[in-house]
């Protein structure tokens, strides 16, 4: 999480956030692949939706091997452009990419990056995930413990649903259908 000293005058007044609604919209994913139209998306969703808090979690590629069994490009790459791209649209007061994963260097279970995002974050939390990731996050034993914590938003329709995702189906929605 980046911080940065500024002063401000005596007297000053923060002016009103644009996104002043309530709530964390996270977006859980490896963003190998993500585009950055996609990544706009995204963006406008979570306006739309007057989210409090935009923010880009980027899977460590230990923790990605671990969900879909294949390589990934190092995080730090991945990292560099959630940054760069957030930079170049100006995005920096609205979008934050949360880079816990790459403090700890190793693979990191849901569980503690969900307990994570809940401490740091303000509540509700929507994690705004793809189909894939979805149903992988759908085969943990915890899912039904923290299903009930947070909503998904998933940025396709699924093509093959999880069984445990077809019984919470009232706990997800698509982009389509909102």
């Amino acid at each position: 999480m980046e911080r940065s000293v500024r002063s401000v005058p005596y007297g000053h007044v923060e002016e009103a956030n644009p996104l002043s609604g309530k709530g964390t919209m996270v977006y859980y994913d490896t963003f190998e692949d993500v585009t950055d139209g996609q990544l706009e998306i995204a963006v406008a969703t979570a306006k739309s939706r007057s989210f409090a808090k935009i923010v880009l979690y980027p899977l460590h590629e230990e923790t990605a091997k671990r969900m879909w069994k294949r390589s990934f490009a190092p995080y730090y790459k991945r990292e560099d452009r959630l940054f760069d791209w957030r930079s170049e649209r100006g995005l920096e007061e609205t979008v934050t990419v949360e880079n816990w994963e790459g403090k700890r260097k190793k693979y990191t279970p849901i569980d503690a990056a969900l307990r994570h995002i809940a401490d740091i974050y303000p509540s509700p939390l929507f994690l705004y995930v793809s189909p894939e990731t979805a149903n992988a996050f759908a085969s943990f034993s915890s899912f039904e413990e923290w299903i009930g914590k947070l909503r998904l938003i998933l940025n396709d329709p699924p093509t093959d649903v999880h069984p445990k995702l077809e019984k919470f189906r009232h706990r997800w929605d698509t982009l389509e259908s909102s």
